[in-house]
Parts: C-alpha cells; sequence; structure tokens
C-alpha cells in the first residue's frame, strides 16, 4: 500500500502548474483581479491548496474557488435560481 506523508507536501511541479495556471490565468480575468494583488495571491494560495488535496479537474477547480473567494459568474441571468 502506498503511503503518503502529509507533514511534508509534494514539490509542485511543471505538470502541476500546466493544470493551475490557465484556471488561475481565467480566475483574475473573470473577476478583474491584478496578478500582483493580495487578492491574486489568495486565489492562488486555494488553488494549489486544493489541487494538493486531489482537485484535480480544471472546471471544478475554478467552481470551488469561485465559491471560496466569492467570485460567482457575472453573466446577466446568472444570478437567477430557476
Amino acid at each position: 500500500m502506498k503511503t503518503i506523508d502529509v507533514r511534508r507536501p509534494q514539490p509542485f511541479d511543471a505538470h502541476d502548474l500546466s493544470v493551475c495556471q490557465p484556471v488561475f490565468d481565467m480566475l483574475l480575468k473573470e473577476a478583474g483581479v491584478d496578478k500582483a494583488s493580495e487578492e491574486a495571491a489568495r486565489i492562488a494560495a486555494i488553488l494549489v491548496e486544493l489541487y494538493r488535496q486531489g482537485v484535480r479537474d480544471p472546471e471544478h477547480l475554478r467552481i470551488m474557488v469561485e465559491g471560496a473567494r466569492g467570485l460567482f459568474d457575472r453573466r446577466p441571468g446568472a444570478d437567477v435560481i430557476a
């Protein structure tokens, strides 16, 4: 059986970055957040933590970060509950 040392996170490699970077860029663009801002740093931290916890699907990552930061869909009518 494979064991994971939860005290020492695995390094974040190029493959991990290739999954997370497009999600990060999309979130910042949609929310109008500057890459150098504190909000961008918080988004990045949440994104990396979710990824390390096993969330690998880019769409799931986007939705979970939006929920955690309150960055919801701002399209007209998107806030209407059917």
